[in-house]
């Protein structure tokens, strides 16, 4: 069973300990913790029958959940052992919080990604692929605690982000100082999930055949999402316009880390052909930028209340985006300085006001930028589609393949501002 407290947040969002912490023990002293999970059925952490790749094909997000858990159980181990403190405000709220992850995309592609071209595994196969996708999660973690920090966005799912969680904890005051807690704690919470998705890597037994080859997509993968991520804050600092260099960071912070390379690490395990593995990444990148370019509608134009984030963040934080990087060329070479007026004083004002933000999304319908998005969105899930249909992949593993790739973009309709109920 899991610890109250870390019940009590899996539920709420919100620690019972909130402004107190546990007193350190001596260092080196054994911390008691029960684990995350019941035990499991075997002793490598993973019952033979949780592992059958046709019993991990029902549910991958439940299977990878079961493995994530027996994972984070073992490093919540070690971090009790290291000290009790440190484990319950950091380490057991970083388990927390990638337990509590959403759909577990990454890893479906993963899982796709190995079945389509392996559809002869077994259950130590599936063992394999299931503690890469942990190590997904986990890196994801790291992605999310570090872009709240830097964003400065104060929630992530529905619920306080990790750092703003934080500098609640102990009451501190001044807010300033306790601002400053949180985030360095935030800090180190992203630190401690990127050191511990390698170490799932480093101790996954892989096949001598890929195994140079898993590693090689997984540390590129790695130096790609921290340079979209710099990409990122760079945009901001110097108020890029450029539509290619949006259109760059979107593929290195989002197409690549959440779906290309996640399919290129099934198709590595499986010991997929170049050409297979080729047309699976090729497929993996549209799909990923029209990810990408759906959440920049989103973050715009989205209802609070069903994406789980405020609307307009990336308009206060002065993101470059291509929807707006879009709209300010396209009323430049109108003349139409009105247009532009509202996109610069708009963009980068952390008090921007909801009436402010309703001129910006009038102005992105205007230039016709929200539009030519949408159809972006529609012809990379469809070159998608026939880079996958070019694939030689296993039939019903690649149907499921092809409902993921369409399902990356989604029905963004349902989750507009003025969208239907869903």
């Amino acid at each position: 069973m899991r610890p109250t407290g870390l019940e009590e947040l899996a539920s709420t969002g919100r620690r019972p300990d909130a402004h107190r912490g546990p007193e350190p023990s001596p260092c080196g002293a054994e911390a008691a913790g029960p684990a995350l999970l019941e035990p499991a059925s075997s002793p490598d952490g993973a019952g033979p029958h949780a592992c059958r790749p046709e019993a991990v094909d029902t549910d991958v997000p439940a299977a990878v959940g079961r493995v994530l858990g027996q994972v984070l159980d073992d490093a919540l181990a070690e971090s009790r052992a290291a000290d009790p403190a440190f484990a319950l405000d950091l380490a057991e709220r970083l388990a927390l919080f990638t337990l509590q992850g959403g759909k577990r995309m990454r890893s479906q592609f993963l899982w796709w990604g190995l079945r389509a071209c392996a559809p002869e595994m077994d259950a130590t196969d599936a063992y394999r692929a299931l503690r890469l996708a942990a190590g997904l999660e986990l890196i994801q973690t790291c992605a999310l605690v570090h872009d709240d920090v830097m964003d400065g966005s104060l929630v992530r799912r529905g619920r306080p982000a990790v750092h703003a969680a934080l500098a609640e904890q102990y009451g501190v005051f001044p807010a300033s100082d306790a601002e400053h807690f949180g985030k360095a704690a935030a800090v180190l919470v992203g630190d401690l999930a990127l050191a511990w998705a390698d170490d799932v890597v480093a101790d996954t037994e892989l096949p001598v055949a890929g195994r140079r080859q898993v590693r090689a997509i997984w540390r590129a993968m790695r130096t790609e999402m921290v340079a979209g991520q710099y990409l990122d804050l760079r945009g901001q600092v110097t108020r890029s316009r450029s539509t290619s260099q949006a259109l760059r960071t979107a593929c290195l912070k989002t197409a690549l880390y959440s779906v290309e390379r996640p399919l290129a690490l099934g198709a590595a395990l499986a010991g997929a052909d170049e050409h297979t593995t080729l047309a699976l990444r090729s497929a993996g990148r549209c799909a990923g930028i029209a990810f990408q370019l759906r959440d920049d509608l989103l973050g715009v134009f989205g209802a609070p209340h069903r994406t789980g984030k405020p609307s307009g963040e990336d308009i206060r934080e002065g993101k470059l985006t291509y929807l707006v990087s879009f709209a300010r060329a396209r009323a430049e070479s109108n003349g139409d300085a009105a247009s532009l007026a509202v996109l610069e004083n708009a963009l980068g004002d952390a008090s921007l006001s909801e009436e402010g933000l309703d001129r910006v999304r009038h102005v992105l319908d205007a230039t016709g930028a929200r539009a030519v998005v949408e159809n972006k969105i529609d012809r990379l899930v469809t070159r998608a589609t026939r880079h996958l249909a070019a694939a030689s992949v296993e039939p019903v593993a690649g149907r499921r393949l092809h409902g993921l790739l369409s399902a990356v973009a989604g029905d963004h309709a349902a989750l507009l501002k003025d969208g239907p109920s869903v």
